[in-house]
């Protein structure tokens, strides 16, 4: 089956081949088209799978379908619990989405601040950010998400890092999200009552 069967637009498809990619693995054929459709999704598959591109690249899409210029806070919203993940998510987008006018930026601590609030300052489509330092911009007001229209959350089951504090899920709950993403390392076998009425998608492809 090939990428274009799954309702991608060109330039998408042309970025996937750019990398060598041609096939949709298991966790991208059954996720890509619900995201597409604007369904909410919690997607597991181990890790090599695809799953980055398997929320990415239909994110990437509708971003470009309904283009907002004029938007200064980010409308996709991505929050990773490491740096080492921020930079991967970032990477990925930049990568398939080259052939797509979007504007991006990632965050996370250890760095300077200023490069960041220069590029919040800008206006973004997507933000990639570990929970704690999205926190420092939003406490200092660098950092608006009345603008989000969806919120990803990467690794969401996985052990809770050091920079993810409580407070982290007051900001996730202000978020005017229309639609959300989870994508945990590892999906629990009870999935928790708030998640009743988003599509679960779970993969074990050993593909790439």
């Amino acid at each position: 089956m090939p990428f274009q069967s799954l309702g991608l637009m060109p330039e998408l498809v042309r970025a996937l081949s750019d990398k060598g990619y041609t096939e949709p693995t298991a966790i991208q054929t059954q996720a890509i088209p619900a995201i597409l459709n604007g369904e909410d999704v919690l997607g597991g598959a181990q890790t090599g799978t695809g799953k980055t591109a398997a929320f990415t690249l239909p994110i990437l899409q509708r971003l470009a379908e309904h283009p907002n210029p004029k938007a200064k806070g980010p409308r996709v919203l991505i929050l990773v619990p490491t740096r080492e993940l921020a930079v991967q998510v970032h990477t990925s987008i930049r990568e398939y989405g080259k052939h797509i006018r979007l504007r991006t930026a990632v965050m996370y601590g250890g760095a300077s601040m200023n490069p960041q609030m220069m590029a919040l300052g800008k206006g973004l489509d997507i933000l990639v950010a570990t929970p704690g330092r999205l926190i420092d911009h939003l406490e200092r007001g660098t950092a608006q998400l009345h603008q989000v229209e969806t919120l990803i959350l990467d690794e969401a089951y996985c052990s809770r890092p050091p920079s993810m504090h409580p407070s982290s899920s007051w900001h996730c709950s202000s978020c005017a999200t229309r639609w959300k993403c989870r994508f945990p390392h590892r999906i629990p076998w009870r999935i928790p009552s708030t998640t009743s009425r988003i599509r679960s998608i779970r993969a074990r492809s050993a593909n790439c």
